[in-house]
């Protein structure tokens, strides 16, 4: 099969090209602007290629599907973290774009199903634990909230108008070797193992819910084949709530540093109260129980104390 992952220098983007590239008979092709990804994180493979590209650029996407005839298209292109959201909505809303963009030319060039990647905090603040894909409502007013529930939009009415067949998966919060320290875990983690200090934002009682990239990974490549999740929506991550607070704890403790944890004021906007998934369409996929929180933080430990 053709593949194109957009947003493929990223965390979960290189690592889906990464389980995709063990089969020799699979051809990648990866687009990233590099704004936020690295080239570092792209596996170096026969089968894989790497374009540099805007996908909000029409111009800049288009010569690629005329060059590559794709099968399947992962769309994981987008403005991401919490703080470089609040600070560039302008940016993130021109993300619309992109998703425009990639289901046009999708649809003009035979692919069979467009996989999106959207978030949790379409849902905003909780309405109903655990949050459910078609009860929850999408109540969220942050711009990147409103691109990801306008994005899914696009790919209903483009399957509606046109038979373009999508799945959307409702990532929360993804770790793993190649994230970078925009986000929780590598942050709280790096800071132990180098004894600083773990800033938390609030009082730390703000919960989260935390899934290793293995899952993740596989439970997208399963989708592929799956007709169940055609025309569907995932969410895509662990249904165990811990408060940040106490991951804070529990990495310290399972670092064996002594880091201490300092608390600074609440950040302004963007930091939902909970976060928890109800995952079992994952579950159904995967048929097998996930990484716990314990096992991803010492795999992950274990592989940046051999980059050290």
């Amino acid at each position: 099969m053709n593949y194109l992952i957009t947003g493929g220098a990223g965390n979960i983007g290189s690592s889906l090209a990464r389980e995709l590239s063990n089969n020799m008979d699979n051809q990648i092709v990866i687009l990233d602007n590099l704004s936020t990804g690295h080239l570092s994180k792209i596996p170096i493979r026969e089968n894989v290629k790497f374009i540099k590209c805007d996908v909000n650029d029409y111009s800049d996407i288009a010569p690629v599907f005329g060059r590559f005839q794709f099968d399947y298209v992962f769309h994981y292109a987008a403005v991401v973290g919490v703080q470089r959201t609040l600070e560039n909505p302008l940016k993130v809303l021109n993300d619309c774009k992109g998703m425009e963009n990639i289901l046009k030319l999708s649809k003009n060039t035979g692919v069979r199903r467009i996989f999106y990647s959207s978030s949790s905090e379409v849902y905003g603040e909780p309405f109903e634990i655990p949050q459910r894909e078609h009860t929850t409502p999408l109540n969220s007013k942050l711009p990147y909230a409103i691109v990801k529930n306008i994005s899914e939009a696009y790919c209903r009415s483009y399957y509606q108008e046109y038979g373009l067949e999508y799945t959307i998966f409702r990532f929360f919060n993804t770790y793993g070797p190649n994230q970078s320290e925009d986000f929780v875990v590598p942050r709280f983690l790096k800071r132990a193992l180098s004894g600083q200090d773990i800033v938390i934002y609030g009082d730390g009682s703000q919960t989260r819910s935390f899934c290793y990239i293995d899952d993740n990974i596989e439970t997208c490549v399963k989708a592929i084949s799956d007709p169940e999740t055609i025309n569907e929506v995932i969410n895509v991550g662990s249904d165990i709530e811990i408060s940040v607070l106490e991951l804070a704890q529990k990495i310290v403790k399972l670092t064996g540093n002594k880091s201490k944890i300092i608390h600074k004021a609440p950040l302004p906007e963007g930091d939902m109260s909970r976060r928890c998934p109800d995952i079992s369409k994952m579950k159904k996929l995967l048929n097998r129980d996930l990484k716990s929180l314990d096992e991803g933080l010492l795999a992950l430990i274990s592989i940046y104390k051999q980059g050290s």
